[in-house]
């Protein structure tokens, strides 16, 4: 009886103190301290919207290099979208020099692998789990070095993430270091000289997630044709990645919205899960269609899910 009574008194004492790593302020960026299994150090900071919905929905917002969970907090839409649709948002924050996420090492290319990536799903395990989300309704975005991410984590956790929409990136794998480091740049690929075919790209895509056979999430591609800093061949080989994941022809897209969703902008539809945005004027600044990416994720309009 001493025995128990001792056990219950330390697992008292283990919640008590598990709950006071995490109290929840609604309205406010939050840091997430102890999530689970974390094995590159990345923070974790959340915003739980004052008009959370009961199920949520989670949407993971991946900053670019130099930046931050605060600066993309602060710079991006999707607080205040939270707050309109109730939604919890997600803002990983980058533990390299450079503020760059890892998208070149074996680690983070695979499922598993205990990389960048694997911890970033572990936030979305761990707000599952505390907030009752949704697991059909997980989506992920990001901006720059947080678009790599965002193509990674759809190629790597397929089986998590439903849409996403990618701000400036390059294709999934496409950063891969030959010497497996982590955060390495890759000139090649940032000047778009990294050129497949639909079919290879997207077999590069399925190597990140061996024998996994289920549905992968639906892309929505932005990019600038004067951007210097992931130079504008990446959007072509990224919708050509993606194209061939969803087993599209790119050579011949269903659909072309000249003006779509804003002037100078043209949308190609290749399939409905597939869809590229691409502007010649823009360059690597390229601003975020925060209304566009919930009618993606099907908050808005006729509901995809």
């Amino acid at each position: 009886m001493m025995f128990i009574n001792l056990f219950l008194l330390l697992w008292t004492a283990f919640v008590s103190a598990s709950s006071l790593a995490y109290q929840q302020t609604p309205g406010a960026l939050q840091q997430v301290t102890d999530f689970g299994y974390n094995p590159t150090n990345i923070g974790f900071y959340i915003y739980v919207p004052n008009a959370l919905v009961s199920n949520p929905a989670i949407v993971v917002a991946v900053h670019y290099c130099t930046g931050s969970a605060q600066a993309y907090y602060d710079n991006s839409p999707y607080k205040t979208l939270a707050e309109q649709y109730g939604f919890i948002v997600i803002y990983p924050e980058s533990p390299w020099s450079g503020a760059c996420w890892d998208v070149s090492s074996k680690a983070t290319l695979t499922h598993n692998g205990g990389g960048d990536s694997n911890a970033i799903v572990n936030m979305v395990s761990w707000t599952v789990s505390k907030y009752r989300a949704d697991t059909s309704r997980v989506f992920v975005t990001g901006l720059s070095s947080g678009a790599m991410m965002t193509n990674v984590l759809s190629a790597t956790y397929p089986d998590v993430f439903k849409a996403a929409t990618l701000y400036a990136g390059v294709p999934a794998g496409c950063f891969v270091s030959d010497t497996n480091q982590q955060a390495a740049w890759n000139t090649s690929c940032a000047e778009g000289q990294v050129v497949h075919t639909p079919a290879v790209w997207a077999d590069i895509v399925r190597d990140m997630y061996p024998g996994y056979s289920g549905p992968y999430p639906r892309i929505q591609i932005y990019h600038g044709g004067a951007d210097t800093g992931l130079y504008p061949q990446n959007y072509y080989e990224t919708c050509k990645q993606w194209s061939g994941v969803w087993g599209y022809d790119y050579s011949k897209p269903q659909s072309t919205q000249v003006d779509s969703p804003a002037s100078g902008w043209t949308r190609t539809v290749f399939g409905p899960g597939v869809q590229g945005i691409f502007n010649p004027e823009v360059n690597h600044s390229i601003s975020i269609f925060g209304d566009e990416d919930m009618k993606w994720f099907g908050f808005t309009g006729v509901s995809l899910w």
